[in-house]
C-alpha cells in the first residue's frame, strides 16, 4: 500500500508535533499512520509503510500502549499482534487529557500540597509559599476542569464549548462598550 501525499504530510507533521509535545518523533508518526488508516495494523505493515526499523516500531508501540492510545487486537487466522487506535477523536482527546493529568498535573499538585503543609519561619520561604499557593490554585482549577471534561459526553462537551464561546463573545462586546471587570485575569 502506498500512502498518499496528504497522508504523508499529516504523518510527518504529527511526528514533528509529537517531538514538541515531549514524545519521540517516530512515536508520533506511528500513531498518525495508525490513526489515518483506521484499521488494525501489525508491526510489519508499519515498518513497510514508514520505513522505520522493526525495533523503532516496537519501541513506539510500547510507548503508545503505555499512553493507552492504541490497543492490541487479534485477527482471525493470524497469529501476529495487531494494533488499533480509537476511531472517535473525542475518545483520543479524553485519553490524552487523562494521561497528561496523571503524568504532569497530579505530581505537581502533590508537590505543591506537600510544600504548603510545612510552615516556615524564613521570609524567603514564606514568599515562596505564597507564590506556590497561587500556582496550586490554578493547577487545582485545571485539574478540576480536566476531570469535568473527562466525565462529560462528547455532546455535553460540544454544547459547553458553544456556550462558552457565546459567553466569551458577550464579554468581548461588554468590554468594547466600556464595561470592565474588577478582576482582570
Amino acid at each position: 500500500m502506498t500512502i498518499s501525499h496528504l497522508s504523508q504530510s499529516f504523518i510527518l507533521h504529527l511526528g514533528e508535533m509529537g517531538s514538541r509535545w515531549g514524545i519521540n518523533r517516530t512515536v508520533g508518526q506511528v500513531y498518525a499512520l495508525m490513526f489515518l488508516l483506521n484499521r488494525p495494523l501489525c508491526a510489519d505493515e508499519m515498518v513497510e509503510e514508514l520505513g522505520f526499523s522493526r525495533s523503532n516500531i516496537s519501541t513506539s508501540i510500547k510507548e503508545l500502549l503505555s499512553w493507552r492510545l492504541i490497543k492490541l487486537v487479534h485477527l482471525p487466522n493470524d497469529r501476529r499482534d495487531f494494533y488499533t487506535t480509537p476511531s472517535d477523536v473525542w475518545a483520543i482527546f479524553r485519553i490524552l487529557l487523562e494521561e497528561r493529568k496523571k503524568r504532569e498535573i497530579d505530581p505537581t499538585l502533590s508537590m505543591l500540597r506537600d510544600a504548603l503543609l510545612n510552615p516556615s519561619d524564613s521570609q524567603q520561604d514564606i514568599q515562596a509559599q505564597k507564590r506556590m499557593q497561587s500556582m496550586l490554585e490554578i493547577v487545582e482549577l485545571a485539574s478540576s476542569a480536566a476531570d469535568t471534561l473527562n466525565d462529560m459526553t462528547t455532546d455535553e462537551i460540544l454544547k459547553s464549548m458553544n456556550l462558552f464561546n457565546k459567553m466569551h463573545g458577550m464579554i468581548k462586546v461588554k468590554r468594547t462598550l466600556g464595561f470592565r471587570s474588577k478582576h482582570k485575569t
